[in-house]
């Protein structure tokens, strides 16, 4: 299992236990990730990196001073 982090904007999006779907975005030398319909985004990983697997379960949602942020948990 693997867990990543995606940055939510507003509360009620998501819901601990949602399966979600992600998609792939490419930049220059690194990909991100976000969770469709555009709810949250990741931050860039590496190729080294890089998430195989594209539907997911979320895991913990958590509300900081800079926002909320969503676990979410792969099978890779």
């Amino acid at each position: 299992m693997r867990e990543m982090e995606f940055k939510m904007e507003r509360t009620g999006l998501l819901n601990v236990g949602d399966k979600v779907t992600v998609t792939e975005g490419v930049l220059p030398s690194s990909y991100y990730y976000t969770i469709d319909p555009a709810l949250a985004m990741s931050g860039n990983f590496p190729q080294s990196e890089r998430l195989s697997s594209t539907e997911g379960t979320v895991v913990d949602i958590k509300e900081t001073p800079r926002g909320f942020y969503v676990t979410a948990s792969f099978n890779e």
